[in-house]
């Protein structure tokens, strides 16, 4: 058996004036996830490289400075850099006291928005967008609420209603923005955690039908919601008829070809692809980097992903694997509906491209989430084994087999 290295802060015995023992026990003291790691640093470069490319036109006439954008991005992701660090290297089971606070300051700036209508979905002059934070803040939320209520997860009144309540209540501070889509995701993600923590099958397939009928509430009381559905079917029936953002997408990608135009050539950002910077960078992706740019793209999130389950597989424990499922499938979530939206498969959404799209709040969002990742990767014990999920009778066992052999057979010598 291997050192531990993985240590439950709530069960050290500690003297609390030894303030160095108090702080090494909230270190993870373990090796990062390198591949991980690399994936990051290739997101990074590449960010910032697109965002360049694709915001200059764009802060030249808002701005009056070309380089506007692309230096408020480098300013965002330095913070977010930093902030990744520092949270990787503390005990991910810091957040079982860390998610009550962060959930209030969440509310609290989504019902600022509610008060300062004049910055739309943003407080403070549009520097934060809350719908963003309130994203992983639900994932973190949620995942230390499920495995705080492991025990009692299977009765309706400790399961689905209380989570349903948390939920609802979020999402719909959002919906009031309006902003259908982050609080469609929020819904989505707290499904997501319900189901990976082992929630009972009956509740999970009650909370599917709640989920559709809460999409079709959604979608018939707004009128942005009604718009963004109708030209998607008619974008669907005939391309002509579908909206601007997926027509001037199309034109991008078609003007893109195999290898692109080349970086900083692209004309569709010039003559009116909506968001070039932020929502629709996908198209310039594709547009200045070809489908050879744009597979690469999806590539690299499926490495992110395929190392983010991987560290749900082998975490120490259930809420290391909420954390690190939760927060993985987040990420995977968002930069999918971005590309899917991009080639006209959903209605527009407004989702954010992890890492690429320019601003502040998804920047921050995504390397917090990051740090976290690389928090439990840092706990995880080659041969150490969890039963945890087992107790539960889990719907889904997020530990799977660790590479371990099966029982023999009789029949085997």
């Amino acid at each position: 058996m291997g050192t531990r290295i993985f240590r439950d802060t709530s069960t050290l015995n500690l003297d609390p004036k030894n303030s160095a023992s108090r702080l090494s026990a909230l270190i993870a003291k373990g090796p990062a996830d390198f591949q991980l790691l690399l994936v990051v640093i290739i997101f990074v470069v590449f960010g910032l490289l697109m965002v360049f490319s694709a915001s200059w036109d764009y802060s030249l006439i808002w701005y009056d400075d070309a380089m506007y954008q692309f230096y408020r991005q480098v300013l965002w992701m330095a913070i977010g850099i930093i902030g990744a660090t520092v949270i990787s290297f503390l005990d991910y089971h810091t957040w079982r006291t860390f998610s009550i606070g962060a959930m209030i300051f969440t509310i609290i700036m989504l019902i600022l928005v509610l008060f300062g209508k004049q910055t739309g979905r943003t407080v403070f002059q549009g520097s934060i967008q809350p719908s963003e934070l309130a994203k992983v803040v639900s994932v973190i939320y949620l995942s230390v609420w499920m495995h705080s209520k492991r025990d009692q997860i299977h009765d309706i009144q400790w399961g689905i209603i209380p989570l349903g309540v948390i939920i609802g209540f979020i999402c719909g501070l959002i919906f009031l923005q309006p902003d259908n889509s982050a609080a469609l995701t929020v819904f989505m993600l707290g499904g997501l955690i319900f189901f990976l923590g082992g929630g009972d099958m009956k509740q999970i397939i009650t909370l599917l039908i709640l989920a559709i009928i809460v999409i079709a509430v959604m979608v018939n009381v707004s009128s942005t919601g009604q718009t963004r559905i109708l030209e998607f079917i008619n974008g669907l029936q005939d391309l002509t008829k579908a909206s601007d953002h997926v027509t001037f997408s199309y034109r991008a990608i078609i003007n893109g070809g195999w290898f692109g135009v080349g970086i900083g050539l692209a004309t569709t950002k010039l003559i009116g692809l909506p968001f070039a910077p932020t929502d629709s960078i996908f198209a310039v992706i594709a547009e200045e980097l070809g489908l050879v740019g744009a597979a690469f793209t999806v590539a690299l999130y499926g490495i992110l992903v395929w190392r983010g389950i991987r560290i749900a597989f082998k975490a120490p424990d259930m809420l290391g694997s909420l954390l690190a499922g939760g927060l993985t499938l987040w990420i995977g979530a968002e930069a999918l509906i971005n590309i899917l939206v991009m080639v006209g498969l959903l209605p527009f959404a407004g989702n954010a491209l992890p890492f690429i799209s320019y601003g502040g709040s998804s920047l921050l969002s995504t390397f917090l989430a990051i740090g976290i990742l690389q928090s439990v990767a840092r706990q995880i014990q080659p041969q150490a084994q969890n039963e945890e999920w087992r107790s539960l009778g889990a719907s889904i066992d997020l530990r799977g087999r660790n590479r371990r052999r099966s029982l023999s057979r009789t029949s085997r010598p």
